[in-house]
């Protein structure tokens, strides 16, 4: 207890001509805390905020969802329970607005009862949600009303049938702001529905029974005993609350688990920090150490007395990131407002900031471990011969490098609940660091082999503070080049993801697609297509079919037959399928050869089947498959195998079968066109919607807008995580450049004193830190073209295009701000008089 003591006073007694300095120590570890504290007391939030309104997100007790119309047996069984039912048809289909002629595809959502039985649709007027479905009156989503200039008493065409609006759609249960980006709803009775004329063969209409259990029943043991066998002997979707629950805790425990890396880099920038200022501090301690050491402490009591003051600098500043974080996080749901289903409300969390404060102190300690085993290694000696330097290799320095990569791997993996994830991401960070590390040190090395002794008194001294004692450059170089790789890489993820549909819709591949086609309509919609000056690119007639038999066994039997490995999406799935004579340019045959027609009713069909799709099945070539044809038996065989370019605009089908089978099928078709001019498409798609009012039509100008916005929001979210780590990493180069600065005040002392200007010296230093700025985001740049190219190769599976505009920008903002901050930091540089230092006045 007596040494205890004694080392908390003389940790308390050395700090006291050194609080600025450890001041800074403190400062940089503070923003990294307070994303991290922010973002998981909001992903508390959430979490507590899911689990009290998953009825309302639900909007029922159990939600039942089909391809196929929900079984009257099923609806019969419900209510024997007594379970309340309401019904929804919902699609993807043309509206028009006669006021202003516009059209849009939308997600038509026809409902009947008292659906929803928990929560309420919101709309202005408040009462149109609940009278909208007693007459022909529809209900339009907000941001569809603004796009179009619709008001409430307009009315919205849906097929045939014209609507009276009834209000506009503020929040429905479940639903974000960025869900009805994507596809707005117009809800409309389900009485009303059939009079639309838009349900016919093709449709792809979605069935949804919403049910409320009996009051007072238990929820658990009603829904597992009595209701959830019969929902699968029914074989239909379902979800409950606590799927629902789960399903949401899922979705938004990985978002804040992948903003929270973006803050533990930015933390990690900062403790790299401190290890380059504990470093300097202790080089200048050495004097007083040696001294320690003669009076009797052990080399182990020299290292607590620093370690104890860098634990109460990080405790401290780990204590103030709480706070701010706990600010910040009253600010987060306006920037998340899109894609929160519900209002949240906020509260502090209490183990937030545990965790937070826990965290900081640890990496902050484990970060000034590195520097601070160099004090074992101080001799008594040193008092007495400054140059004496005993041998420096400590392998406990391998020791605390073991518990860094063990910290970072265990916090990544805690977020993101995946160890091959978690394992990349620490790789990452440690091969960039390397990267960085390698580079600085090749730079140091570069400029001392190849010095330009011919160049300029500016250049040559600009370049030799890269080397001289004190520099700067392997930590700026590492700080400033990880920030910069983490801002370049979302910048250039965001535009890869973009450029993936761009490219896709390039050159003369279509770029609108008109589906529901009915076979009557497909001769006057070509001639219409022609007639506006649009191409018809494609034409391409759809069956729908179910599979019967797999290699002679049935689909029940197969389902029954727990050994199998055969997917259960390939026996449940209803397939669309087209016939053709050829192959098309998204398609490339790796196996078998494909047989384009069949000639006489009684040869053999073969069908070419996707390369995905053979592998679930578990089929090769000359495999019988059976598929039931809207009633009718069709036995084929596996005769090819295709690889599809799913990226391209094209009918891409999972099956193809050869002409001469499917033509007397029931069918529908599908049109390909291109338009170069907007409005060419607006006019030709009011057209086609006042003349074929069940014809959907995807305008892929339409889809790019939409996920440029989508994609918009996601990365403004990351890039406020990642801006901490830039303004982290500043605050470093700041700490940097004061903890040198009384080795800077010497140098332009004996500058100054030699004859040089405070031009000549704010010029050297300029040269510096453009050297250093310019290394550090050339760098960071390089491993961002990496990340990315990774990223397109092995996520996106798309080609590499890099966006050297963005890099560009990056480098000169960061290598600018960089030269900024050094300036200003080193004005009291040139600004003190020489005889300061010569009388030792500093």
């Amino acid at each position: 207890m007596q040494n205890i003591s004694w080392l908390l006073k003389m940790a308390w007694r050395d700090s006291r001509k050194n609080r600025s300095r450890l001041f800074l120590f403190m400062s940089s570890i503070v923003l990294g805390i307070a994303a991290l504290v922010a973002i998981n007391s909001f992903g508390d939030n959430l979490t507590t905020q899911i689990n009290s309104e998953a009825k309302e997100l639900l909007g029922a007790d159990v939600e039942i969802e089909s391809r196929n119309p929900i079984p009257d047996s099923l609806r019969q069984f419900l209510s024997e329970l007594n379970i309340e039912q309401s019904e929804e048809l919902s699609f993807a289909s043309m509206v028009y607005f006669p006021n202003t002629g516009g059209t849009r595809l939308v997600n038509i959502r026809a409902v009947e009862g008292d659906y929803p039985f928990y929560g309420q649709i919101v709309t202005t007027p408040k009462q149109a949600a609940e009278e909208f479905y007693l007459q022909n009156n529809a209900l339009v989503d907000q941001s569809l009303m603004l796009q179009f200039n619709a008001k409430t008493g307009d009315s919205v065409k849906v097929g045939d049938l014209s609507f009276l609006i009834a209000g506009e759609v503020n929040k429905t249960p479940g639903q974000s702001a960025i869900t009805t980006t994507v596809a707005p709803p117009v809800f409309i009775p389900l009485s009303q529905l059939e009079s639309t004329g838009l349900l016919q063969t093709g449709s792809r209409i979605n069935y949804k029974l919403y049910i409320k259990f009996p009051e007072g029943v238990n929820y658990t043991t009603f829904f597992k005993e009595k209701l959830e066998p019969r929902l699968e002997k029914e074989e239909v979707r379902y979800d409950d609350v606590e799927e629902r629950k789960e399903e949401l805790g899922d979705a938004y425990s990985d978002l804040t688990g992948f903003l929270n890396l973006t803050a533990f880099i930015a933390l990690l920038l900062g403790c790299m920090g401190v290890a380059s200022s504990v470093q300097v501090y202790v080089k200048e301690k050495v004097q007083s150490v040696a001294i320690l050491r003669c009076l009797g402490a052990s080399s182990s009591q020299g290292v607590w007395i620093y370690l104890i003051q860098i634990f109460f600098m990080g405790l401290i500043g780990s204590l103030i990131g709480a706070a701010l974080g706990t600010v910040i996080q009253y600010y987060l749901p306006q920037l998340f407002k899109d894609f929160l289903p519900f209002e949240i409300e906020l509260f502090i969390s209490g183990f937030a900031i545990l965790q937070g404060v826990v965290i900081g102190v640890i990496t902050s300690v484990l970060f000034a471990l590195f520097p601070l085993l160099q004090i074992r290694k101080i001799s008594p000696l040193k008092v007495l011969r400054a140059s004496f330097e005993p041998e420096q290799k400590d392998r406990m320095k391998y020791f605390v490098f073991f518990l860094v990569v063990l910290f970072i791997f265990g916090f990544s993996f805690s977020q993101l609940r995946d160890w091959q994830n978690a394992l990349v991401f620490t790789i990452g960070l440690i091969l960039s660091a390397l990267i960085l590390f390698g580079v600085g040190k090749l730079i140091i090395w570069l400029v001392r082999r190849y010095f330009p002794t011919g160049s300029s008194f500016v250049v040559r001294q600009g370049l030799a503070n890269l080397y001289r004692p004190n520099n700067q450059t392997l930590i700026l170089v590492i700080t400033i080049g990880i920030g910069t790789a983490l801002i370049t890489t979302l910048l250039l993820s965001q535009d890869l993801l973009l450029n993936k549909v761009k490219m896709s819709s390039s050159a003369n591949q279509p770029n609108m697609v008109l589906f529901d086609i009915q076979e009557h309509q497909v001769n006057e919609l070509t001639e219409m297509t022609i007639a506006d000056s649009l191409p018809v690119i494609q034409q391409v007639p759809i069956v729908t079919m179910r599979l019967a038999s797999l290699k002679g066994r049935s689909v029940d039997e197969l389902k029954n037959d727990t050994t199998t490995n055969i997917k259960n999406w390939v026996l449940n799935r209803e397939y669309r399928v087209t016939y053709r004579d050829e192959l098309i340019e998204s398609e490339t045959l790796i196996e078998g050869e494909f047989q384009g027609e069949v000639q006489n009713s009684n040869d053999s069909i073969f069908v070419s089947l996707d390369k995905g799709l053979s592998e679930d099945m578990k089929v090769d070539i000359g495999d019988p498959i059976t598929f039931n044809v809207q009633g009718a038996m069709i036995k084929t065989y596996v005769g090819s195998i295709r690889e599809i370019d799913w990226q391209r605009v094209q009918t891409n089908f999972l099956v193809l079968f050869p002409e001469g089978v499917l033509e007397e099928a029931p069918k529908f078709h599908v049109l390909l066109t291109r338009y170069e001019d907007v409005n060419q498409s607006a006019a030709y798609q009011q057209k086609i919607v006042k003349k074929f009012p069940n014809i959907s039509i995807i305008d892929l100008d339409l889809i790019l807008k939409t996920l440029d916005e989508v994609l918009g929001k996601i990365s403004f979210i990351i890039q406020f995580m990642a801006f901490f780590s830039i303004i982290t990493g500043i605050i470093v180069l700041i700490g940097s450049v004061s903890i040198s600065k009384f080795q800077r005040i010497q140098e332009a002392v004996l500058l100054r004193t030699i004859g040089a200007s405070k031009k000549q010296i704010i010029r050297i230093n300029l040269m510096e830190y453009f050297f250093l700025g310019s290394i550090a985001s050339l760098t960071g740049i390089f491993i961002a073209l990496l990340a990315t190219w990774a990223l397109a190769y092995f996520s996106f599976e798309t080609a590499f295009v890099p966006n050297f505009g963005g890099a560009l920008v990056a480098y000169i903002a960061i290598t600018g701000l960089t030269v900024l901050i050094g300036l200003m930091n080193s004005r009291s540089v040139v600004n003190k008089p020489p005889l300061e230092i010569l009388r030792k006045e500093v």
